[in-house]
């Protein structure tokens, strides 16, 4: 069997590494030049962490990551509604790493130029169109001038290719444009004093703004680590198109996002002087995609943000990614004469699971960004919770079992 995988994100390198596992042969194009390390900080769970653990990857995550300790709820004023212990400390096998996005990229694509070799991975090689027929499936790239660069030929090709993705609008040309929910993110990281134990993740304010705040690397010093930094705020009914289009690497501006920091009065850091000693930021409106009606046509499928971009109040955007690429490697290791049906059996497996926790995701934005009386409702109602029984709450999800 031959794989082509379209993307060399997080989700499209992982599951290379799953088929080169399981002796599947592939080949990965990535229309960028190089894989740099972009982003920021993103936070991935033990249900994930398990997967790229079997992959021998925790020894290189935990050169580049931090360990999360502890996540801690706050109001405006820093008040504390709840606290939990997170990964190893919550009595998981694996830990929780927070971790600069690009870093956990760069660590996965680390390890996919030594297992598969340099002649497996494509850059600057973008998809302009594909055919398949009862004998395997044909793709074309492009530089992005528009020449042609290559040919593959092979048995599966594997959509992993982003929120937007040509491989969905080439199967569902007629979907239209991301959802936007109204809310804007701004995001960035910067070397920092460490707060608390140095691994704890902390979560503040409500529906006008609300702040996040956790370590996600080594700093200059010992007492320091770099630091992601998020604030998510409402700018919109979500009515009308985003401003801009969501990209990662759209730059902030200080003039939209400074009016939102002067509601929090926290503990642990100045916000503001956070903010302004960070240097350059970024900005991304807050978009998902409804369920699509299948994810597969014939010999090609989607994964990851290609099948279901999902809002990152679960922190499922990466682990989605990497659980879809272990179960579909496995259905296609055991069903390698009927790819059809391995396809099928992968959305079998995996559809449910991932609609449920983008409905979730929705649900917990809404949650965390109610405001006045129903925001103190709803910490009362958290505090009576306790962390324990919120936990539970989500053994659905992070209990995940391949």
């Amino acid at each position: 069997m031959k794989v082509i995988i379209v993307g060399g994100g997080v989700g499209g390198l992982v599951t290379a590494l799953m088929l080169h596992a399981r002796g599947i042969d592939c080949e990965i194009y990535e229309q960028a030049d190089g894989i740099r390390e972009l982003g920021v900080g993103i936070n991935t769970l033990p249900h994930a962490i398990k997967e790229l653990k079997e992959l021998g990857l925790l020894e290189r995550l935990d050169a580049v990551a931090i360990r999360t300790y502890e996540l801690f709820y706050l109001n405006r004023f820093g008040q504390e509604i709840w606290r939990e212990p997170r990964g190893l400390d919550a009595g998981y096998d694996v830990p929780q790493f927070s971790i600069h996005r690009g870093r956990l990229q760069g660590a996965i694509f680390q390890a996919v130029r030594a297992r598969l070799g340099e002649s497996r991975i494509h850059l600057g090689h973008r998809l302009g169109s594909f055919k398949q027929d009862d004998g395997g499936i044909t793709a074309y790239f492009f530089d992005r001038n528009g020449s042609h660069r290559a040919t593959a030929r092979g048995d599966v090709l594997i959509g992993a290719d982003g929120i937007h993705s040509y491989v969905r609008d080439t199967l569902f040309p007629n979907e239209g444009p991301a959802a936007w929910n109204g809310l804007m993110l701004w995001r960035g990281a910067v070397d920092w004093p460490q707060f608390l134990t140095g691994r704890s993740m902390m979560i503040a304010g409500g529906m006008e703004a609300k702040f996040v705040l956790y370590p996600i690397g080594a700093g200059s010093a010992p007492d320091r680590r770099l630091t992601n930094w998020a604030v998510v705020a409402r700018v919109s009914d979500g009515a009308a198109p985003p401003p801009r289009k969501e990209d990662w690497s759209h730059p902030g501006r200080w003039e939209d996002l400074g009016p939102h920091l002067k509601r929090f009065r926290l503990p642990y850091v100045d916000v503001s002087h956070l903010i302004e000693a960070t240097g350059e930021f970024w900005e991304y409106p807050m978009c998902d995609r409804d369920p699509l009606p299948r994810w597969s046509h014939g010999r090609v499928t989607l994964l990851g943000d290609a099948a279901h971009p999902t809002l990152p109040f679960l922190a499922q955007g990466a682990a989605l990614a990497i659980e879809d690429a272990a179960v579909l490697a496995e259905c296609l290791r055991h069903e390698p004469d009927d790819i059809a049906g391995a396809m099928r059996r992968y959305e079998g497996l995996r559809r449910r699971r991932v609609r449920r926790a983008q409905r979730e995701a929705q649900r917990n934005g809404q949650r965390y960004h109610l405001s006045g009386p129903r925001a103190l409702a709803r910490n009362i109602a958290l505090r009576a919770l306790g962390g324990e029984r919120l936990l539970r709450r989500y053994d659905w999800l992070y209990d995940w079992k391949p």
